[in-house]
């Protein structure tokens, strides 16, 4: 055996990973994490009272979701067991239940932690309902998806989820001098690389740990500038799964900063999607929808230049068509806005509802028949071309239902005429009422 450990360039005694031998031996020793673990904090006051409640971890990987509950089962003295959810089973779940009823019975509680719970069936989630409610084991779960989601809500309602926030910069930088600390040396880095390798973690511990020891295993005689770094070093691809929730949290990220005239928050969520590797022509409907809905009518020719983004980026494609996608994302978030039409749409909408089948009033039904003459079809018509200036102001609602007014433009860029024009013929048309 040991000579195969040799001819792969290893001893049997070959270190763990830096991050695995940097694990927290204590809750107060795990970073980032305080809003949970500090004094007064949820998962802090159920360790210091040593009795614990069946939880969800969710937050990003590398933020401590594994190590939080090793260090409460062994703060509050329960027996760890842990299951994954990508490599175990039924027959794994019936093992891990009849080992903490035997525990149980022998007066030992049992913590059972399961990574990536998320990928259990609904089926398989409902078999930790009877072991979870009666207190045979008490469930941590582990996800980087959002439970409501992908949880059962059964199960949901016998946990409390908690949120674990990605690491922060501050946290990152302790977590490189912990590293170096425990290496005895510093890594060979200018402040500004320093700072980069940092960035390149992308708020995940464990993956700025498993940076830290391929620079220290490489080793340098002089410190390496940003350009070295990005050498040395791979640059990961950020954090985006086109079909799970990050792909809605940043296209509502996108519509808002539009939303909100903000064109520089507006193109760095583009980019990021884009850098994710998001479908630009999604990008391009969503697009069109934000100049429908937000803009409307105060920048008309906004939806019109949506629509002209859209085909250049079929006519171009990647990526040079997505200059196009950046121009309407600016057009759009400095455009004047109002959601004049898309409120008024959904009240007509609201309206024709409540209404059914109301028949339009008779002068201004078509009298295509003798029969529909005899009716009084068309009979009264005003024809506004010939009414002074343009407007009769004959109602056109149905007979028996009361004018409603669904459409109440802002006042913003072309809005402004409109407003004043409505405003002109609501007079107009109360007058000739009178």
């Amino acid at each position: 055996m040991a000579d195969l450990f040799e001819a792969a360039g290893l001893t049997p005694q070959q270190p763990s990973p830096l991050a695995d031998r940097l694990r927290p031996q204590q809750l107060d020793e795990v970073v980032g994490q305080d809003h949970l673990l500090g004094a007064d904090g949820p998962i802090g006051r159920m360790a210091q009272a040593r009795r614990l409640s069946s939880m969800i971890l969710w937050g990003p990987p590398g933020t401590g979701k594994t190590t939080i509950a090793r260090l409460l089962a062994k703060s509050a003295g329960y027996e760890f067991q842990q299951l994954s959810a990508v490599f175990s089973g039924v027959a794994d779940l019936k093992k891990a239940f009849e080992a903490a009823k035997m525990r149980r019975a022998a007066g030992q509680a049992t913590l059972l932690f399961v990574d990536e719970i998320h990928r259990f069936n609904r089926a398989q989630q409902d078999g930790f309902l009877p072991f979870v409610e009666e207190g045979t084991v008490t469930l941590v779960g582990a996800t980087t998806e959002n439970p409501s989601f992908e949880l059962n809500g059964a199960l949901l309602s016998r946990c409390q989820v908690y949120v674990l926030k990605r690491l922060d910069d501050e946290a990152l930088h302790a977590l490189l001098e912990k590293a170096e600390a425990h290496e005895g040396r510093a890594l060979a880095l200018e402040p500004d690389a320093r700072a980069a390798l940092v960035a390149l973690a992308d708020g995940d511990g464990r993956y700025l740990l498993t940076l830290a020891e391929t620079l220290l295993n490489i080793g340098s005689a002089l410190p390496l500038s940003t350009k070295d770094l990005g050498q040395v070093l791979q640059k990961r691809s950020p954090a985006y799964d086109k079909d799970r929730e990050e792909h809605y949290n940043l296209i509502s990220a996108l519509h808002k900063s539009i939303r909100g005239s903000d064109p520089d928050a507006a193109l760095y969520w583009l980019a990021r999607m884009l850098a994710g590797g998001e479908d630009p022509l999604f990008l391009a409907r969503r697009l069109v929808r934000a100049a429908a809905e937000d803009i409307g009518e105060a920048d008309p020719m906004s939806l019109v230049l949506a629509n002209a983004a859209k085909d250049t980026y079929d006519f171009l494609g990647s990526p040079e068509g997505e200059i196009a996608l950046a121009q309407l994302v600016v057009h759009l978030a400095c455009a004047p806005k109002s959601n004049a039409v898309y409120a008024a749409y959904g009240a007509a909408m609201k309206a024709a509802r409540e209404t059914g089948s109301l028949m339009p009033p008779a002068h201004i039904r078509n009298p295509t028949t003798r029969l529909m003459r005899d009716l009084g079809y068309g009979k009264g018509y005003a024809y506004d071309h010939d009414a002074p200036e343009g407007f009769s102001g004959q109602n056109y609602f149905p007979d028996g239902m009361e004018r409603r007014t669904f459409y109440k433009p802002k006042g913003e860029g072309s809005e402004a005429r409109i407003k004043e024009r409505l405003e002109r013929w609501a007079g107009m048309r109360a007058d000739r009422k009178t």
